[in-house]
């Protein structure tokens, strides 16, 4: 077996280990010892010998054709972001020599936009750092500010964890979404120390990590619960802004309960000089003579 990183092979196994016989509808005789197919189901049902899906999951094969993957991604019940990330696997080259990671930062222009956004808005970079943001963002979570790691917050701040009322599903959503992002580029120092890190401080962070689930974050209805507004249901939309960086908004429906306390915690976040003056009651002065 290849000593070298195998993150092709790593990625079907683990999806392999997710699907179920019945799923795949193969009848069940006994008890089985593995989870999920054995590696002669899936190379029966993918059309392929065992021997060669052996070699793939080995990484002693690392040039399937892209029937060959479409077929795998098929018996793994891969959907089109999970089958686009198996093919770039398959696809990348090893670096002979990596540069130096250049430090993320914001382009001047969006930085204003985000500063001068009536909504909650932040950029965040490939490994969820967060890049630029405005009051009423780091209103609507306290540890949204410059420096911060979205990651990091979500699986190792109590605090962040409780703004969302459905933490399972918002936790696993930025796990497959971190792992879009990243794709091949695995050998990157930040993105080592970062799942090291997590993978060490948080069990459940290092269960969703093994899953090996890709899931290209795009916008979607996201419930927070805010310590003094309570839940608010907002629309959350995710644009790319070029390099890897994605500028974050939250809207809520118009109209809504949700746009009503917006409002209430945009005013609150408003330096004092900049709200507007109560206007003086105007003098009561008696008749001319």
């Amino acid at each position: 077996m290849s000593e070298r990183a195998n993150p092709l092979g790593d990625y079907v196994r683990a999806r392999r280990e997710l699907v179920t016989p019945e799923q795949a509808g193969i009848p069940v005789h006994g008890v089985r010892r593995v989870p999920g197919l054995r590696r002669e189901e899936v190379a029966m049902l993918a059309g392929i010998s065992a021997d060669y899906y052996l070699r793939l999951e080995q990484g002693r094969d690392r040039n399937p054709s892209v029937q060959v993957l479409e077929s795998l991604a098929r018996v793994l019940r891969l959907d089109e972001a999970a089958t686009a990330y198996l093919l770039s696997l398959a696809a990348a080259e090893p670096r002979r020599r990596r540069r130096r990671p250049r430090k993320e930062s914001v382009p001047p222009g969006v930085a204003k936009l985000v500063a001068t956004l009536a909504l909650p808005a932040y950029v965040e970079g490939r490994y969820l750092d967060v890049l630029a943001v405005n009051a009423l963002a780091t209103a609507l979570s306290p540890r949204l500010v410059p420096g911060a790691n979205r990651l990091r917050d979500t699986f190792l701040d109590p605090a962040e964890r409780a703004l969302y009322p459905d933490w399972e599903s918002a936790g696993a959503g930025m796990v497959a979404g971190f792992r879009a992002s990243v794709g091949t580029d695995t050998d990157d120092p930040r993105f080592i120390e970062l799942v090291g890190e997590l993978s060490l401080a948080s069990p459940r962070f290092s269960r969703l990590w093994a899953r090996h689930d890709v899931n290209a974050c795009e916008g979607a209805a996201k419930e927070i619960d805010h310590p003094q507004l309570g839940v608010l249901r907002l629309n959350r939309e995710r644009l790319g802004v070029g390099g890897g960086r994605t500028l974050v908004v939250y809207h809520p429906d118009p109209g809504s309960d949700a746009a009503e306390k917006l409002t209430l915690l945009a005013a609150a976040t408003q330096p004092p000089q900049e709200r507007e003056p109560s206007r003086p009651s105007p003098e009561v002065t008696g008749p001319r003579r």
